[in-house]
């Protein structure tokens, strides 16, 4: 990789050309990914690519009037200092939030390297060019948000952001929480019924790690089987199962660990401790993400844990 302070001003423009393309094209790729659920970011990305396209025609008819037609390839990932950029389809599956903050970072960047490409240049043509490109990103940094408020005005931007917002609860919240639960409850018998049997922490620590993998694993393929995620629109089976099996081994993994303490009642104590922490933070997301009242979500919760909890001590005691 060169050095951003290695470059001639041929190279700098001949650099500006490709970012212009590579940009250009990562905006249409935004346009066509998000087409069907939010047409209307979808034409701001368009029209967006649309401006990378004519900044790039401008920048190629400066650079052939200054420097000839041969354009030397020299891409932003040859040189130190550019922020590596994610795949597109990264990008895509974190959400139209995600989408939107990238492209304000690539906005951002070329604003920058055209002010420091400026500044750098001693030749007086070289530098009226570098600074009228700089002056053309800031009027694009402009006009993007410009078309943003053209394309998405509060209605519009608001029902994006909820339909994203649906979309975040059904395909990870709802998977992951179900899992949390599942592991979180179902684990409590066995491992404490085995803790109160043998009055062995480390048999405790055995059984709950065995529920914990052997819980997700089978929530993970119950929810991956469960739909295809086209008509219910919860997301691709791949995605949902490995979330609510993950969360559903963490969920009894949680109160497992503390019977790695050796001494029982010290074990036991913390264990209760975790479980208390683990419904609390149960009722929270369901308060959070399922419109759940806290307090109904909390007693729910607590019922349901403190059941499942006296049900182990029972047969562990029994």
């Amino acid at each position: 990789m060169r050095s951003f302070s290695d470059l001639d001003e041929r190279e700098i423009l001949a650099l500006a050309i490709s970012n212009e393309e590579e940009d250009g094209r990562i905006y249409a790729d935004f346009a066509e990914g998000l087409r069907a659920d939010y047409p209307d970011s979808a034409r701001v990305f368009s029209d967006m690519a649309t401006e990378e396209s004519e900044h790039r025609r401008r920048l190629i008819d400066l650079y052939v009037e200054k420097f000839g037609e041969h354009i030397p390839l020299i891409r932003r990932h040859d040189v130190r200092g550019f922020i590596p950029r994610r795949a597109v389809w990264q990008v895509r599956t974190m959400g139209i939030d995600r989408v939107r903050r990238q492209a304000e970072q690539m906005e951002s960047e070329a604003n920058r390297f055209y002010q420091q490409a400026a500044g750098r240049s001693s030749d007086a043509a070289i530098r009226r060019l570098l600074g009228d490109l700089a002056q053309a990103e800031v009027e694009h940094v402009k006009a993007a948000s410009a078309l943003t408020d053209r394309h998405l005005g509060g209605e519009k931007r608001g029902r994006e952001d909820d339909s994203a917002r649906r979309r975040f609860v059904l395909q990870i919240v709802q998977p992951g929480l179900a899992g949390l639960m599942d592991g979180s409850v179902s684990t409590l018998a066995p491992v404490f019924a085995a803790a109160f049997a043998t009055q062995q922490p480390w048999t405790a620590f055995v059984v709950g790690l065995a529920a914990s993998i052997g819980a997700g694993i089978s929530m993970g393929f119950a929810e991956g089987l469960s739909d295809d995620g086209k008509v219910s629109g919860r997301g691709a089976p791949l995605l949902r199962g490995p979330i609510c099996g993950l969360m559903t081994t963490i969920g009894g993994i949680g109160h497992t660990l503390p019977f790695l303490i050796p001494a029982f009642w010290t074990a036991m104590s913390v264990a209760v401790a975790v479980v208390v922490v683990e419904l609390i933070v149960i009722a929270w997301i369901r308060f959070r993400y399922m419109e759940t009242p806290f307090l109904t979500a909390a007693l729910q919760v607590m019922l349901g844990g403190a059941l499942v909890f006296a049900a182990g001590i029972l047969i562990g005691i029994s």
